[in-house]
């Protein structure tokens, strides 16, 4: 899963007016011989473009998000780009966005006590303006009280009445007054589940869930981690240029890089802007990619000149990868459903000048169709999933998902093994992985198919480095027999869930 941060490129300054050619005034015609000349006739310019503040625009997209379901990084990549903002602003309306999603239980459960008729009878918009008021007043120190609520009292009164502008108002200046008890850390509550879902702003269901399968203290660890930011990370590609290399020119051009503590070609990104935007990502020098998922290609391990196939491939981060540790030599086919996304693979193959992955589109459960029975040394199988350990990049996953879903894409993952598992060798590999922290995707999922085919076993040849950093990270035991589940607060990467298997002889 490729790296998708809370930053966002400037496409520079709003213009005031749309430039065109000029059009004349509409109107009825003049009767013959009255009336100015042709050349004194008045034209009409455009109207000016309307120009919208960051907080408005961040209200928009939120609004956007929650009533038609829209992701929110694609939703704000959107409205950046029409809006053409400078740096600091795309960067409010960034955080703004992203936070309020993030923290939207917490901020209603205040907000209730603010808004007499009830939330519920409130207009989407207004809704989405308190909420994304009262966390700039509650959660980012560096707003100014006074700016975040004149702000919301200004878009109240051009979307709404002055009832609406005096309620926000009065709601704001309420919240404000009581800043001191409104501390997350102070939310009690005698049901655990309900004290966390409070806090950290997360579905009693899904916090129910991670209760019972990890226990009260990492159940909260997980949804505190859940909500700090992402940092960046790229892997840098070996057939360019060495880690210490990339590191060395990112240094250079003013970033805080440093070596990635469990991806052997990880670096993490401590602080810089846009790292697509370099000459160095544009030269194939590094990928934008998560640590924790860098580490499915490592867990593979392939050798130069293998026949692999990565089963569910888009955007490439992973096919690229497998290519890179095999020199180069060999094939890997990337399959994905979708035309455009296999667009997707070819330009990361095409970027990092891989002449060994050959981007593919099929359904992953046909593949048994185009490729003859046992005839790839290794498959990777990077399933589709609820994505639970993305939250921090897709805050709404929390929002929108069910524990309906997370059955249903149990289902899915199921077909979609016992449909590739086929295509591996005797001796050969097979690797299982999501980006979540589901049981029931995960570790049951791959008992299940064990039981259901017993010519495949868990194999714990993973990389020795890597599973001494798991070890110290207390993220697997002494018995370590050949998967793992990567909390988001283990490397403060992503949540994954990771299992390597071998077809017996």
């Amino acid at each position: 899963m490729t790296e998708n941060t809370r930053k966002s490129s400037s496409n520079g300054a709003v213009s005031g007016n749309v430039p065109g050619k000029p059009k004349a005034k509409q109107g009825h015609k003049r009767p013959a011989g009255r009336g100015k000349s042709p050349q004194s006739v008045q034209t009409q310019q455009p109207a000016p473009r309307k120009v919208k503040s960051p907080r408005e625009l961040a209200m928009d997209a939120l609004v956007k998000v929650s009533q038609t379901g829209a992701y929110s990084n694609l939703q704000l990549k959107s409205t950046l780009q029409d809006a053409g903002l400078q740096k600091a602003d795309a960067g409010l309306v960034t955080e703004l966005v992203y936070g309020t999603i993030q923290r939207q239980a917490t901020l209603d459960y205040w907000l209730s006590r603010f808004v007499s008729k009830g939330l519920h009878k409130l207009e989407p918009w207004v809704h989405q303006l308190l909420r994304m008021s009262a966390y700039q007043l509650l959660y980012l120190d560096r707003i100014p009280a006074h700016a975040a609520v004149n702000e919301a009292v200004t878009i109240a009164k051009k979307r709404g009445h002055s009832g609406i502008s005096g309620m926000v108002n009065g709601v704001l200046r309420s919240i404000d007054r009581s800043r001191g008890e409104l501390q997350a850390a102070e939310i009690k509550h005698a049901d655990p589940v309900t004290q966390i879902a409070l806090r950290h702003s997360y579905p009693e269901w899904l916090v129910r869930r991670w209760v019972e399968s990890y226990g009260v203290d990492k159940a909260e660890a997980i949804c505190a981690a859940g909500n700090e930011h992402p940092h960046t990370s790229v892997r840098a590609n070996p057939l360019r240029g060495s880690r210490e290399e990339v590191i060395e020119q990112l240094r250079a051009a003013g970033y805080e890089a440093e070596p990635s503590t469990i991806a052997p070609a990880g670096i993490a990104i401590v602080r810089g802007g846009n790292l697509a935007d370099t000459d160095g990502f544009r030269e194939g020098l590094w990928t934008l990619q998560d640590e924790s998922s860098m580490l499915v290609a490592e867990v593979v391990a392939p050798k130069a000149g293998m026949q692999v196939l990565d089963c569910c491939a888009a955007p490439g981060g992973k096919s690229t990868h497998l290519a890179e540790l095999m020199g180069g030599k060999g094939k890997v086919w990337a399959n994905d459903l979708h035309a455009h996304k296999r667009d997707l693979i070819v330009m990361q193959s095409e970027r990092l000048k891989l002449r060994n992955v050959e981007a593919i589109t099929e359904d992953a459960l046909k593949l048994a169709d185009r490729f003859k029975p046992q005839s790839m040394d290794a498959v990777l199988l990077d399933a589709p999933c609820s994505g639970f350990g993305v939250i921090r990049r897709k805050p709404e996953i929390k929002w929108t998902k069910t524990a309906g879903d997370v059955s249903d894409i149990a289902a899915v993952q199921q077909r979609l093994l016992h449909a590739v598992s086929g295509l591996v060798r005797p001796g050969g590999v097979l690797v299982y992985s999501t980006c979540t922290m589901e049981k029931e995707e995960n570790e049951q999922q791959v008992a299940r198919f064990l039981q259901e085919h017993p010519e495949f076993e868990l194999s714990s040849d993973w990389p020795q480095d890597i599973v001494r950093q798991l070890r110290n990270a207390g993220v697997v035991g002494e018995h370590f027999d050949g998967q793992a589940q990567l909390l988001p607060q283990h490397f403060n990467s992503d949540g994954f869930y990771i299992a390597r298997m071998v077809k017996r002889l």
